[in-house]
């Protein structure tokens, strides 16, 4: 899921493995023994010298990046960092039960609502300690991600990236194309592509997670950050009429997608823009993972999905954030607090990022020297964002997005026609979902 071709260690993307969420029935139930259990046990006491972390990070790449970033904070603190790694996928499906049974001090998650979920529990502790310190080093869109409902800072961003419309410049200029920032110039571009040869929108949703991707471009340039928000919480009703506005607009770029997306990977998608048989596709940027040869690589671009409606313009990026959070009772608060006071500056993003290169520092005061022109491009369309989403399954409840928006995306892909009664679907299974615990 991520920038450059960093995380070629595992099959696939992580965004795959984000999709288990916060998860499903066993986050829901939080019944049964938790298998995630913290390092050193409830009965050993507190080492004022010693940081419990629970890391998801279980992919080599990303799991030596963060080795490296607390070796360095250990020689500045003298703190060691006990890392306690689980495999990402279980680490999602466990968490529920792991942060109510006695968890490490600290652990990896996700910006927006899936951290606003545990805080309104009661299962993370405030920092707005940490953020008198680290503040500053964060643009406001980034700030406004990391609160939970409390008005209270509960997280600690490190890494980002951006979605965007990814094309390669060589085929812009052999066909005298102009990068569309409106609608209906996004439209016209597709009708010229589809003229000239070319699929004009690369697609695969075969893991049934890009789609939710396009529905969320449309929907918050149509209706804004605002609406993305209260929609995804289960706030917003889905039969609404601006729901169905944005199904109308996707129909109407519909046919310019890759036909047989159901049945392609996105890796297989990639490779139709690899090839210059597609000459757009709308993904994250660790699509450049797909483009291994350095030349192809260096003809990348990408720009932000065009404008619908002028008064949300483009100033909403969804932008996948990780970093941190603190448990309910941590044991060694001290060092908590310096670990996420050390953790939200930009040396420890450009330790992290000398290792993983496949995503951007969530820090606007980050060096981005040994950024390539697409991570630069990306760190300042993230920074520059009034505000900024976490993709649908990050925004909403995993189980929701996983057992209704998936299949239900699916079936809108499939047939167009049929969006009213898929909508009231939608919208009487959310219900239910959203009264569970």
């Amino acid at each position: 899921m991520h920038h450059s071709p960093s995380r070629l260690s595992v099959p696939g993307p992580n965004r795959r493995s984000l999709l288990r969420g916060v998860g499903g029935a066993t986050l829901l139930a939080g019944a049964g023994i938790p298998l995630l259990s913290a390092c050193g046990g409830s009965g050993a006491a507190s080492d004022p010298k010693t940081v419990s972390l629970g890391s998801n990070a279980s992919d080599a790449v990303p799991k030596k990046a963060f080795e490296e970033v607390y070796a360095a904070f250990k020689k500045q603190s003298g703190i060691t960092v006990d890392v306690n790694t689980k495999d990402h996928n279980t680490f999602q499906e466990q968490i529920n039960s792991y942060l109510q049974g006695t968890p490490d001090d600290v652990f990896n998650w996700f910006a927006g609502f899936r951290m606003q979920f545990f805080a309104a529990k009661k299962l993370a502790t405030p920092i707005d300690d940490v953020w008198q310190k680290i503040g500053d080093n964060f643009p406001e869109a980034m700030k406004k991600l990391s609160k939970g409902e409390d008005g209270k800072y509960y997280f600690v961003p490190l890494t980002t990236y951006p979605w965007a419309v990814f094309y390669r410049k060589s085929v812009f200029q052999q066909h005298g194309y102009q990068v569309p920032t409106t609608w209906d110039q996004l439209v016209a571009l597709c009708k010229q592509m589809k003229k000239d040869g070319l699929v004009p929108i690369a697609f695969g949703d075969k893991d049934q997670w890009p789609a939710m991707g396009t529905f969320d471009q449309i929907n918050f340039r149509l209706n804004g950050y605002d609406f993305h928000v209260q929609l995804m919480a289960g706030k917003a009703s889905w039969t609404d009429a601006k729901v169905k506005a944005v199904f109308d607009h996707w129909t109407e770029i519909l046919p310019y997608h890759q036909d047989g997306a159901l049945g392609r990977t996105w890796q297989d998608a990639a490779q139709s823009v690899v090839a210059k048989k597609a000459g757009m596709y709308l993904l994250g940027s660790f699509v450049a993972q797909q483009f291994t040869n350095k030349a192809d690589l260096d003809d990348l671009d990408f720009f932000p999905f065009p404008e619908i409606n002028s008064a949300y313009g483009q100033d909403t990026v969804e932008a996948p954030t990780d970093g941190f959070m603190v448990s309910k009772a941590p044991k060694n608060h001290d060092g908590v607090v310096k670990l996420l006071e050390y953790l939200g500056s930009p040396e420890a993003e450009q330790t992290y990022l000398k290792t993983d290169p496949s995503v951007v520092a969530a820090s606007s005061k980050a060096d981005t020297s040994s950024y390539s022109p697409l991570q630069k491009k990306a760190f300042d369309m993230i920074s520059g964002a009034k505000s900024l989403t976490q993709f649908m399954d990050r925004d909403s409840r995993p189980d929701f997005t996983s057992t209704v928006m998936q299949p239900s995306l699916q079936k809108f892909v499939q047939n167009p026609k049929g969006v009213d009664s898929l909508l009231s679907s939608i919208e009487r299974q959310k219900k239910t979902i959203f009264a569970s615990a």
